[in-house]
């Protein structure tokens, strides 16, 4: 029987938007400011590397941009050295207005309960980041998820 690798981590969810606009959603930092980081040095560019801050957190990546295939998909690695995962992000368009995003965390490094830590983080993290970007591009509304998982005052 061969092995099968569940080191990963994976979030879905429906936007309904087109296609194009939620793919720049998570090109534009502009944009993406509004539901996941607070800052972006600059678009995601294939074979770059460029900065993204969460302020509130006082934490900064560097994020390298492996993959960019318009509105279809985005391949980054991020993470300490030697400790850098892959993110994928897919988008399927469903229709000319609605939009099926996909997005898979890979390549965790570790013991068993490492991975499974850092499993657990990534999917509840990406989930947020997909109700975030859903509430966003459909209504507008921000609402502050990703500085809301972590309290001030709570561990």
């Amino acid at each position: 029987m061969a092995a099968v690798n569940n080191n990963f981590a994976k979030a879905e969810m429906l936007i309904r938007k087109p296609v194009s606009e939620v793919f720049q959603a998570f090109i534009d930092p502009e944009i993406t400011s509004k539901f996941w980081f607070t800052k972006g040095s600059e678009k995601l560019k294939e074979g770059e590397s460029i900065v993204w801050s969460w302020e509130m957190y006082g934490f900064s990546l560097t994020v390298f941009t492996k993959v960019i295939e318009t509105d279809k998909r985005i391949v980054i690695e991020w993470g300490n050295s030697g400790e850098e995962t892959l993110v994928e992000w897919v988008f399927s368009p469903l229709d000319e207005k609605e939009t099926f995003v996909s997005i898979t965390n890979s390549n965790f490094k570790g013991d068993a309960d490492k991975i499974l830590s850092e499993v657990r983080n990534s999917t509840e993290g990406f989930t947020l980041v997909l109700a975030g970007a859903k509430a966003f591009l459909e209504h507008q509304i921000q609402l502050n998820l990703v500085l809301d998982r972590f309290p001030k005052g709570l561990s």
